[in-house]
């Protein structure tokens, strides 16, 4: 049993991809696609033992993969793993940026502290780790990167500090865009909806009931997959998207689109994508089960 992707096997051979947030949920399933796929995938993230098990299971599959634990936020430590990937495999072709995090709370129970927080790991890290590839390796070489966000197109109630954030990081990516066209780099992000993922079990009480119910809430009447979303990582980085940049994908269902004046129907057409042979539920949908 391997990855199931919809892309074929040498795409990424010789190719250097950093996923960062590689320990869990998309930023793994997207490294065991872009490794599956033939990349030298480098996995980054705060818990050593996350990558350490994420690491294995690629190295066990017969795959090219690195690991460094670095916080994201810390420009000096994101500068030190560039160089050392540099150091090692020569070269830096594209990087997700996916390592992010978020806690629920009304906006007004919110401590500047709490809000400066998320905001410094959903956006500033990442412009950190984009602004250090590009000037130590992309500038002169060019590449390709993808911004992992969120479906925020009409705010994000309850976790507004991560809304505003991924917002940011948005407009971040289009201007990204447009600055570095000229060094041969591409810059685009994914926008995942309610995607069923290990991260779902991080959260308690009416972040609980809120996920439960988001189903009913989407025209495809479903939450997302990993592979979903992974798969629109993947076209992004591939030469298929040579001529998009600045742009977003959203892999959410089509919540967004969910209007008052129309009832959803309530119906089982949409059939999930599951390419990650690795993948399971999350606890909390197994409980609700």
């Amino acid at each position: 049993m391997h990855y199931q992707s919809i892309f074929k096997p040498e795409l990424f051979d010789g190719k250097v991809v950093i996923v960062t947030g590689g320990g869990s949920g998309i930023g793994r399933c997207a490294a065991h696609e872009l490794a599956w796929l033939g990349a030298h995938v480098v996995i980054v993230g705060r818990n050593p033992d996350k990558l350490a098990k994420v690491k294995a299971e690629i190295e066990a599959e017969g795959r090219l993969v690195s690991s460094h634990a670095c916080d994201i936020r810390d420009e000096v430590a994101v500068g030190t793993v560039v160089e050392a990937v540099l150091a090692a495999q020569g070269r830096i072709d594209g990087l997700v940026n996916n390592a992010g995090g978020q806690f629920f709370s009304p906006l007004k129970d919110i401590s500047t502290k709490g809000f400066e927080a998320v905001v410094r790991n959903n956006l500033v890290g990442g412009f950190i780790f984009m602004r250090e590839v590009y000037t130590r390796w992309m500038e002169q070489h060019g590449g390709s990167i993808v911004n992992i966000t969120a479906d925020m197109w009409n705010g994000l109630p309850g976790v507004a500090h991560s809304g505003s954030a991924r917002a940011g990081m948005t407009s971040l990516t289009e201007s990204a865009a447009c600055e570095w066209a000229a060094s041969g780099v591409r810059v685009n992000s994914v926008a995942p909806g309610m995607i069923a993922s290990s991260g779902f079990d991080n959260y308690t009480g009416e972040a609980v009931s809120k996920i439960l119910d988001f189903p009913k809430a989407v025209p495809v009447q479903r939450y997302g997959t990993v592979a979903e979303v992974s798969a629109a990582i993947v076209f992004l980085l591939s030469p298929a998207a040579a001529f998009i940049t600045g742009s977003c994908i959203r892999v959410d269902g089509g919540g967004p689109n969910a209007r008052s004046s129309w009832k959803l129907q309530v119906h089982d057409k949409s059939v999930p994508f599951d390419g990650f042979h690795l993948d399971a539920l999350p606890d909390l949908l197994k409980n609700d089960r």
